[in-house]
């Protein structure tokens, strides 16, 4: 892709990041990562934490937040008193369903592809408290947008007409397995036509896609920042309106910030808690000790994203354009698909976003025929990952969904086409191993052996 930018996107972007010189990132989804840029910003903060540690975590560390809070607000056109950060969206998630107040006619709505930990939150709370849940099921690939929106009103109605409420219900901007955009916008305005509150799970959000969340206008909305914004681990944002924060009574755990309704001889640490903010930005501004550096890091990160790679339009435009076309080719070496709603569309609805996912070239079934037997499809997955993990310094996940196994692609500025052929010739070879049903023996080979019958199986 032609750039004009101080550093063209792809492997002259990779001296910038910290990777091992025989490592491929193609799996950023998961953990993120970022620019030694970052690391130094970081390793700065916890140092002055550590020169003058009641200096900085009482006086200094506060005026970073600030200014942390202030540009990612800018970035997600809010105002700075809506957005304060937590260490992960999983984390803000908890923080909003745990802070709500059920009864027993009330409803948590979930939808069937949901992040496995926020399905757990949701069942963890349907065990403490008299809430009950329901999940919106379809299947993509057979379902479209609009169908998933047309089934969540539909369970939406049918709860109302047991006589239920639908309280709250969760859904992701983009899906982490499959990797796909999910239709969040269309789904939060519904909910505001139907009464029930939204918490959207932007894991994959900020610095992934485009988000103007003033427009958007959810009820409340996570977002992690060390995957795609390039921050370190952990660091999310949440965002709250001023509309809804009063229903966020505490953090977990509960801070010292924490106003109780009823006037309380408890003693507060003794912080300095700076003046003038609102009962939300104080209750999150120091939740425990810990190192929260990770959260003074956006700004460094921002400024990189601006002054090395173009800002953020460029950014999204290329990590989109690479991924759409690296699976393209991928898929064309296995001689399969790419997971879509519609194949023949230039821009379809699941693809518009940096993950992509590519089938693989195993058929799953219980006849002699089959690749690979359904009862041993965990173990498929989780050897291919490993090796890809041990053997070749890379990592794809690799799932099952829909009757056939998957392998979920993440694009970023640091790849570019080459990356992805390498890949798809490693994913032929891996996937002939299994056919030949020699995993197991395999396992004995030292890892230049391995990596010469795999080659040699992925060229051919």
């Amino acid at each position: 892709m032609a750039s004009s930018l101080p550093t063209p996107f792809g492997h002259d972007l990779r001296k910038y990041f910290l990777f091992d010189s025989d490592y491929i990132s193609l799996n950023h989804g998961s953990f993120g990562t970022y620019p030694v840029v970052v690391r130094d910003h970081l390793r700065k903060q916890q140092d002055e934490a550590e020169a003058q540690p009641d200096k900085y975590i009482r006086y200094t560390y506060p005026e970073l937040l600030d200014r942390s809070r202030a540009a990612v607000a800018e970035v997600l056109s809010v105002s700075v008193n809506e957005c304060v950060f937590v260490q992960n969206a999983t984390s803000g998630v908890n923080t909003v369903l745990r802070n709500l107040v059920y009864t027993p006619a009330d409803v948590i709505i979930y939808f069937d592809t949901i992040y496995g930990a926020c399905k757990k939150t949701i069942l963890s709370i349907c065990e403490t408290t008299p809430a009950t849940c329901r999940k919106v099921d379809y299947q993509f690939m057979v379902d479209s947008h609009q169908d998933i929106v047309q089934k969540f009103k539909d369970l939406v109605n049918m709860i109302k007409k047991e006589g239920l409420v639908p309280k709250v219900a969760i859904f992701d901007t983009i899906v982490s397995l499959p990797g796909v955009r999910f239709p969040f916008e269309t789904l939060v305005k519904m909910c505001k036509d139907e009464g029930v509150l939204s918490l959207v799970d932007g894991a994959h959000g900020i610095g992934h896609i485009p988000l103007d969340l003033k427009q958007l206008d959810a009820d409340f909305f996570t977002s992690n920042c060390h995957k795609w914004l390039f921050t370190p681990r952990g660091c999310a944002v949440l965002h709250v309106p001023v509309r809804n924060q009063a229903l966020i009574r505490t953090t977990y755990p509960t801070s010292p910030g924490f106003n109780p309704f009823e006037n309380s001889n408890v003693p507060n640490p003794h912080l300095a808690l700076t003046p003038g903010k609102t009962q939300f930005e104080t209750l999150f501004e120091f939740i425990a000790t810990a190192d929260s550096s990770p959260y003074t890091c956006v700004p460094s990160a921002l400024a990189f994203r601006r002054d090395v790679c173009g800002g953020e339009d460029n950014i999204l435009q290329y990590i989109q354009y690479i991924v759409a076309q690296g699976t393209d080719a991928v898929a064309s070496m296995l001689g399969t698909e790419v997971m879509a709603t519609d194949a023949s569309s230039s821009v379809d609805e699941l693809r518009n976003c940096a993950l992509a996912n590519v089938r693989l070239p195993l058929s799953i079934g219980t006849a002699a025929d089959a690749d690979v037997a359904a009862e041993d499809v965990d173990e498929i997955c989780n050897w291919m990952q490993k090796t890809m993990a041990d053997k070749f310094h890379t990592f794809l996940p690799i799932f099952f969904y829909g009757g056939h196994l998957w392998a979920r692609f993440s694009g970023q500025v640091y790849l570019e086409g080459s990356d992805f052929e390498w890949a798809g010739t490693l994913l032929r070879g891996l996937c002939k191993v299994i056919k030949s049903d020699k995993m197991r023996s395999f396992e004995a080979l030292d890892i230049e052996e391995l990596r010469q019958l795999v080659s040699k199986a992925g060229m051919n």
